[in-house]
């Protein structure tokens, strides 16, 4: 092996600018069972990978480039190929969500460490899948590979390019830098609680009682209450109690002062009420109002 070689290694492929023997010295030639540091790659190849001299640069890029393609039809193919083997399992898992996350680092080490605990994040509800990580600056294929299997791009210690960012506007794909791998985790985990169905919560918010009942042509029954405890408000559901016992539960349909729609009616005020799809109001229920406030979920 010498400088100005021709090589593939894995997917990558490069050009021996400078070979390094194991004392950090500078070498022109080494032969079988010599260890040495090559100069002059354009990724980094994972250990195992057979590293080959090939005549000219123009095979190089041609066996690197079909190598590349193939790695990332089996990714494609990995996340929306279904077989009768897996067909089972994959209706099975409609119920599981999917984080599907593209990661990207300046060093390998650091890449599977980052890789690792994001995978840990998994839980019964939500997977973190990895689909695909690599050493060096989040390129194109990362997106055009985001893009087609709904993932995230995070890169650690990397930038993407002008022309790389400008690519990931146009195809809606989420990339995010970071220098602190807890950051990146911290924020793949809100991503995950934002996955989660929230949950919902009742709050009642006022209640009122029915002294009169009205029959409008077209419109149903309104009752006339007067607001015994915090507020009545146009946008909230509302329970008809009857002797303490719940006999419907909908939504106010209209809500009046005198002859004027209002949003809100407060303690110690009357007021006209509506309510959606029911007009069997009787003189003495009680109407309770109440709004289903939204809980962020929680892993």
């Amino acid at each position: 092996l010498r400088p100005g070689d021709n090589f593939v290694a894995g997917m990558y492929r490069g050009k021996v600018r400078m070979l390094v023997n194991e004392r950090g010295e500078q070498i022109v030639e080494a032969g079988p069972a010599i260890p040495v540091e090559v100069q002059g790659i354009s990724g980094v190849p994972h250990a195992g990978d057979e590293f080959v001299v090939v005549t000219d640069e123009k095979m190089a890029k041609a066996v690197s480039g079909s190598r590349q393609l193939k790695v990332r039809e089996n990714e494609l193919a990995s996340v929306s190929k279904v077989s009768l083997d897996n067909l089972f399992e994959k209706m099975a898992e409609q119920e599981v969500q999917e984080l599907r996350i593209i990661l990207r680092a300046d060093v390998q080490g650091t890449l599977q460490a980052f890789g690792q605990a994001a995978e840990k994040l998994s839980t019964d509800e939500i997977r973190v899948k990895v689909l695909h990580e690599g050493t060096g600056s989040i390129t194109e294929n990362d997106v055009h590979l985001a893009a087609a299997s709904e993932a995230v791009i995070i890169g650690f210690n990397v930038r993407p390019s002008v022309k790389v960012k400008d690519l990931a506007e146009r195809e809606g794909v989420d990339i995010r830098s970071y220098d602190v791998i807890y950051h990146a985790l911290e924020d793949i985990e809100k991503a995950m609680v934002g996955m989660l169905a929230p949950s919902f919560e009742e709050r009642i918010v006022g209640t009122a009682e029915v002294r009169e009942t009205f029959h409008v042509p077209k419109v149903g029954t309104i009752a006339g209450c007067a607001v015994i405890d915090g507020k009545i408000e146009r946008n909230a559901g509302v329970r008809v109690l009857r002797d303490g016992v719940v006999t419907y539960t909908g939504n106010i349909g209209s809500l009046k002062r005198f002859k004027d729609d209002v949003k809100e009616v407060l303690t110690g005020y009357e007021c006209g009420i509506g309510v959606e799809n029911f007009n069997d109001i009787k003189v003495g229920d009680t109407l309770e109002a109440f709004v289903m406030d939204e809980v962020e979920a929680e892993l």
